[in-house]
């Protein structure tokens, strides 16, 4: 301590208060805090700030936030209004009780308008919080009346009140505190009904966006772009105020800028700088905009499909709980995109995604547990989703616990069970209407009604499902349930082919070789029979080969012949295997 220093140690406390903030402003902090220590030690409520203000930073001595807490307290019971605002923020964000908090320097109220869930070390205590807020809001602080507003709106309902919140943000707001008028545009939005409140919404935003609060700005922009009574529409105007809000740190913000420029909304396009504000908001831990850069990577255009960077995303979003990401992870692991096939993986994805609620990876988890995939307990878990969104009224619900029903996935297998289930989702859900039939026609689970069948066949052939069309036709060709009509048998067999139907293109390979009244078509035979083969119809690949080994559509190959009777001998066809046992071998 210098000479000067020395003498104002002897001096009064609060001649050594002055010399302190004098040395902190020029950097000398080392030198003014033990003159700082004097005068809060002498119960000087300013000093005393200024002495937990040091131990929060760790300017002149070691950071402790302890000894901030202790000494932010006592600033606070000398009615210090400054102090009584800091400490009740942070009360409000779990730090005043705590030891040791790191993440406590810097926490200030704006933090608690920030619009994203700040930092807490451990639970908020609004009772205390409200406490201090209080004795500061009616001492005539615009930040505590601001700060006193937010805990009567959020706090647990013993001490909710929103007609005093909107008073004292009305208050705030006339002192021209920034949180305030934040806060009086939030309580109009809730509080009022009349249309025209959206003009002095925007007002009071637009107030507290010119102190650069980045949710005010990033709520303006929102209200700008949708566009409102009294608040013209101009997305220019809101994509700008969303970048500022960005710049800020605002995470939305970050977010919904980066979502403009990749698709240009109300400014130029820019895919990599908006991948690249994705990402900032991502890694700040919004788990929409990892999922975002997920899919830009995962289904190419915009970007290359790159899906080892795609999973590195997803997974991140799945992380924080995004049900979305984690299905989409796991088809990632289902299919090797990325890396290797793993279904131990995939099933993990899917376990998480769908414990959280998501009906579609309840679905794709069902169907890895059919195929042998999952944990033991999976199939249970599946079965009882399905069983409560089914007594819930879904029919959704109503269709998977039939399915789960009729195969014993989760449940003992029960016929009756599984067709009560099938028959409600039957009133809407088209593959529902198909099962049904098929155990109409087969009498499982219900007694056999062919006429009944064909009706539900119908309905699901008219809602376009493939294999909907595939059993009409073959009612239609064989007069089951109703007349004979080939005719229309045909039509539904080549709408089913066009949709990929291996079945429906066998079926029309077999009618243009013969039978049922048809004119008979070598030709087209021999090109259904081709496209279903490719598709790994082992029937089709037989016959595939038995036209190229005689040569009976006018294209004699007989080495691809038996490579085609090869291919369905592998699949178990046993005309196949009696086929080759009969032919010499042939080479290519």
């Amino acid at each position: 301590m210098g000479v000067v220093d020395q003498f104002f140690g002897r001096v009064s406390p609060a001649a050594s208060l002055q010399r302190a903030k004098d040395l902190r402003q020029v950097g000398r902090a080392v030198e003014a805090f033990p003159l700082l220590a004097r005068a809060a030690k002498a119960g000087i409520a300013e000093a005393e700030f200024g002495i937990a203000q040091c131990y929060l930073e760790g300017s002149g001595v070691p950071a402790n936030r302890s000894e901030a807490v202790r000494w932010l307290k006592s600033a606070a019971e000398h009615d210090y209004l400054d102090a009584q605002v800091l400490l009740s923020s942070f009360y409000l964000q779990g730090f005043a009780n705590e030891a040791n908090v790191a993440a406590a320097s810097g926490s200030q109220i704006d933090q608690l308008f920030a619009g994203d869930e700040p930092a807490t070390s451990s639970a908020p205590d609004f009772e205390s919080a409200a406490g201090w807020a209080q004795r500061a809001a009616e001492a005539g602080s615009a930040p505590a009346q601001a700060l006193l507003g937010y805990i009567l709106t959020n706090g647990p309902e013993s001490i909710r009140d929103f007609d005093k919140a909107h008073r004292y943000y009305e208050h705030s707001a006339a002192a021209g505190c920034a949180q305030g008028h934040l806060g009086l545009a939030l309580s109009l939005m809730r509080r009022e009904r009349d249309p025209r409140k959206w003009r002095r919404v925007a007002e009071e935003l637009r107030r507290a966006s010119e102190s650069r609060l980045p949710t005010a700005t990033f709520l303006l922009a929102v209200l700008i772009e949708a566009g409102a009574p009294g608040v013209p529409a101009d997305a220019a105007a809101a994509a700008q105020l969303c970048r500022e809000a960005a710049e800020l740190g605002q995470r939305s913000a970050q977010a919904r800028w980066g979502l403009a420029l990749i698709e240009g909304k109300g400014v130029e396009q820019d895919l990599a700088a908006g991948e690249s504000w994705l990402r900032r908001a991502a890694l700040a831990g919004d788990a929409q905009s990892a999922a975002m850069v997920g899919d830009l990577y995962a289904r190419g255009g915009a970007f290359p499909p790159n899906y080892a960077e795609a999973a590195t995303w997803y997974r991140r979003a799945a992380e924080a709980g995004h049900a979305g990401a984690a299905r989409a992870l796991a088809s990632l692991y289902l299919t090797g995109a990325s890396q290797t096939q793993d279904k131990e993986e995939a099933a993990r994805w899917l376990r998480r995604s769908a414990e959280a609620g998501d009906a579609a990876s309840q679905v794709d988890l069902a169907n890895l547990v059919v195929q042998g995939g999952g944990e033991v307990d999976d199939s249970a878990k599946v079965a009882r989703w399905f069983a409560d969104s089914a007594v819930a009224g879904d029919l959704v619900g109503a269709f998977n616990i039939g399915m789960c029903l009729a195969k014993g996935v989760g449940v003992a297998r029960d016929d009756q069970e599984a067709a009560r289930w099938l028959r409600n989702a039957a009133e809407g859900v088209p593959e529902a209407q198909y099962i049904y039939g098929r155990m109409l026609a087969e009498g499982r689970g219900v007694a056999p009604d062919l006429k009944a069948a064909r009706t539900w066949f119908a309905k699901a052939a008219e809602a376009g499902l493939a294999d909907g069309e595939v059993a009409l036709a073959e009612m239609f060709l064989n007069a089951r349930g109703g007349p004979s009509s080939p005719g229309e048998a045909v039509q539904l067999f080549e709408k089913a082919a066009a949709k990929g139907h291996s079945g429906a293109m066998f079926a029309l390979g077999a009618l243009n070789a013969g039978g049922h009244g048809l004119p008979i078509d070598r030709a087209a035979a021999q090109r259904w029979f081709r496209a279903a083969a490719e598709q790994g119809h082992g029937h089709a690949q037989m016959m595939l080969g038995r036209y190229l080994a005689s040569g009976v559509a006018g294209d004699l190959d007989p080495a691809e012949g038996r490579k085609w009777l090869e291919r369905a001998a592998a699949q178990g066809v046993a005309e196949a295997e009696q086929d080759l046992g009969a032919a010499p071998a042939m080479h290519a």
